[in-house]
């Protein structure tokens, strides 16, 4: 049976993907600098006679034909980049660039789908259709290497019939998965706003504007947008992440500068509050004496899971793992650029559990502490295949 031939090649080269994902972990690179990740990734598809053509500068596009390739075509993604984060644990695998951490697990997911890859091209006689592996640079910056990916016409020739891509999940125990039709997490935009003034002497400061304090209202100010304008019902968050300004105690600093994110789960919504942001942030600092400059970068859109493909995969995933352990997944305010993909064809993104809190495996993703049950590496590969030949049907 082919759903046994899989779990017996996934469990077989647990360790070799275990001691991928180690090499991965310890040589960590940012978005869009995937230079050396995406260089190893092309020598173990090369490894296993697997074609494949560069894309979006550190991206790849790798194809596996089985019998009658144009039955039917499925994408599996995987993403690349690492985060500017210090690593605090102390492992073997410690990351080896100083600053730089694969703390989102994109580390795991470029290993479960070299992992998927290798069950695929060994099995390519026992099953039909075409499979077409996305390994992505940039999922952590704007605006998304998914969307770089797609420009350079990773879905097309040919168009593959639905999408499918997992996370790690901190949240999840090891050893389970989590699905979730239709919507899934928020749309994600960037905001950067510049408060100047003169400046001036701490003591006198009716004699310029005060940037600090006009700071202070304005992040205050904003938060109303959220509670009053916003149905209760629908969530969104906006959040000011960072103040920069002064560097002593008796100047009024002529700038400061403010840092955000925007979330929102309704499209409309989304870019409703983005004209309320600029009307009261512009209107708040000219009223107080002060210049503005404002950025809204817009990111990534929200992820929508295309039911009816979520459905078969979800399903899919209960005869491969055991309906009990396969769960819903919750709403996620998180973004994620896959949601470029799912505007385009139909998507299923669902959850990988990492968590094993008998080891200490309890942090979350983006922290300097995360980690996972690598025994998790050998459910995603497995799993990934099985979708992949599965979904071709």
């Amino acid at each position: 049976m082919l759903k046994e031939k899989i779990k017996a090649l996934a469990h077989t080269i647990a360790p070799e993907l275990i001691g991928i994902r180690h090499h991965l972990h310890a040589n960590p690179e940012l978005s869009y600098q995937e230079f050396k990740t995406a260089a190893f990734v092309q020598e173990q598809l090369t490894q296993m006679g697997i074609e494949f053509e560069v894309k979006a500068t550190t991206g790849i596009l790798a194809t596996i034909k089985g019998n009658n390739p144009t039955s039917r075509i499925i994408a599996l993604r995987a993403d690349m980049d690492a985060l500017p984060i210090q690593e605090e644990n102390n492992v073997p695998y410690q990351s080896q660039n100083e600053g730089v951490m694969h703390a989102c697990g994109h580390d795991v997911h470029t290993t479960v789908l070299l992992g998927a890859a290798r069950i695929l091209n060994e099995l390519c006689a026992e099953w039909e259709g075409t499979i077409k592996l996305l390994f992505q640079p940039g999922e952590e910056r704007n605006p998304g290497g998914a969307s770089y990916m797609i420009k350079d016409g990773v879905l097309e020739n040919p168009r593959p019939d639905g999408i499918v891509a997992l996370h790690v999940h901190p949240g999840l125990d090891v050893g389970k998965l989590s699905f979730r039709k239709g919507r899934v997490m928020a749309s994600a935009d960037e905001i950067y706003i510049t408060i100047r003034s003169k400046g001036g002497h701490a003591a006198a400061p009716h004699l310029t504007a005060d940037t600090v304090l006009i700071a202070s209202h304005l992040i205050v100010s904003l938060q109303q947008i959220i509670s009053r304008n916003n149905s209760p019902i629908s969530p969104s968050v906006l959040s000011i992440c960072s103040i920069q300004g002064g560097n002593t105690t008796n100047v009024i600093p002529s700038e400061v500068k403010l840092m955000g994110t925007f979330r929102a789960m309704d499209e409309t919504w989304r870019y409703k509050a983005h004209e309320l942001i600029r009307k009261q942030a512009i209107g708040l600092v000219e009223s107080m004496g002060a210049e503005i400059d404002l950025h809204i970068d817009i990111g990534y859109p929200t992820v929508d899971n295309d039911p009816e493909f979520t459905e078969a995969a979800w399903q899919l995933a209960n005869d491969f793992m055991g309906k009990q352990h396969v769960e819903e997944t919750e709403l996620r305010m998180g973004a994620e650029d896959f949601g470029y993909y799912t505007q385009v064809i139909p998507g299923c993104f669902f959850r990988l559990g990492v968590r094993n809190e008998a080891k200490g495996i309890i942090h979350q993703v983006h922290t300097p502490k995360f980690d996972i049950d690598e025994s998790a590496i050998e459910i995603g590969a497995g799993m990934m295949a099985f979708l992949g030949i599965s979904l071709t049907k």
